[in-house]
């Protein structure tokens, strides 16, 4: 006698039998989530438009505000601000890492190169890869951008991270450098972000000078002249070097700081930061009344035959 095989009837999508099968799982997840490419994927998605994403950054800032104001925590809002724009510059810091790698990844792809398709199709992807990554880290740094403008609104102070550069890849002119992203840039032959093109003016002043109107009339002047200069200054955080700062920020003007390495070079920091910005051979160097270590600056440029032009009115 024949015993019958009973089957389990077909419950649908869900049935024990379909749940051994790869199939069903897949289309459910298209059905929530809509395709997602894989890393190693090119992803065919748009990025937010910046009208999108303008709005959405401006709604977070003004919520926060209008939730700090006038309470206790106000105190604590320009802190907030500052962590939500570093935020981003962070991602997008990460981003341009991930980028180093995506080219150093491409040299690699190229001298291994053989004719095969194997090889060919290797390279296609990390090229694809890179653009990706590239859009990336410049939507982000719009990002960024745009929050450090909308901090500067609530705070009446510019953005600046605490350390690296804030450079935007799309907008040289506004980039905020640091000196040792500059100087390591330097020898690296690196020359399209970190080695911004133009004459290098330097800036060297005192923290009890604050004649600002004096400050960026100067620098007007020599800008009229070099439209297309690029501030160097020693990025004090108060006083004639915070001025032109400012300066550069309102005036869309590159900007490299050169911060003095208290870590590494202890009571000489000041005077090692001077050398650095003079081997960056600035064409000129604008000297407002300052300590011994303006003093000290203006003697090294002079002795390398480089102009200094002093300014002293409206300064102790």
């Amino acid at each position: 006698m024949i015993n019958e095989i009973s089957t389990p009837p077909f419950d649908g999508p869900h049935s024990d039998h379909d749940a051994r099968l790869p199939s069903p799982h897949l289309l459910d997840e298209l059905a929530l989530h809509g395709y997602r490419p894989f890393e190693d994927e090119p992803d065919p998605r748009p990025l937010p438009s910046s009208d999108a994403a303008t709005l959405a950054l401006e709604s977070v800032v003004e919520a926060l505000s209008g939730l700090f104001i006038d309470t206790r925590l106000e105190a604590d809002l320009p802190d907030l601000l500052w962590s939500f724009v570093n935020l981003f510059h962070r991602k997008a810091d990460r981003i341009g890492r991930d980028l180093d790698d995506n080219e150093t990844a491409q040299r690699r792809s190229h001298t291994e190169q053989d004719g095969s398709e194997i090889r060919s199709v290797e390279l296609e992807r990390l090229i694809a890869q890179g653009l990706t990554l590239t859009e990336r880290r410049n939507a982000f740094e719009f990002f960024r951008d745009h929050l450090a403008d909308l901090y500067a609104t609530e705070t009446g102070s510019s953005w600046r991270p605490r350390s690296g550069s804030q450079v935007n890849h799309r907008a040289l002119t506004s980039a905020m450098i640091d000196s040792r992203d500059f100087l390591n840039a330097r020898k690296l032959a690196e020359t399209q972000v970190l080695l911004p093109p133009g004459p290098r003016i330097a800036f060297a002043g005192g923290p009890d000078c604050n004649d600002h109107l004096r400050i960026w009339e100067a620098l007007d002047k020599v800008r009229t002249k070099h439209p297309d200069m690029v501030l160097l200054h020693g990025a004090g955080p108060k006083g004639a070097e915070r001025i032109a700062a400012c300066w550069a920020d309102s005036r869309k003007v590159a900007q490299v700081a050169f911060k003095p390495d208290w870590t590494r070079h202890k009571n000489a920091a000041p005077f090692k930061r001077n050398d650095a910005m003079l081997e960056a051979l600035p064409i000129g160097i604008i000297v407002f009344p300052g300590s011994g270590i303006v003093e000290n600056l203006a003697d090294k440029a002079r002795k390398m035959g480089i102009p200094v032009w002093r300014f002293a009115k409206g300064c102790p």
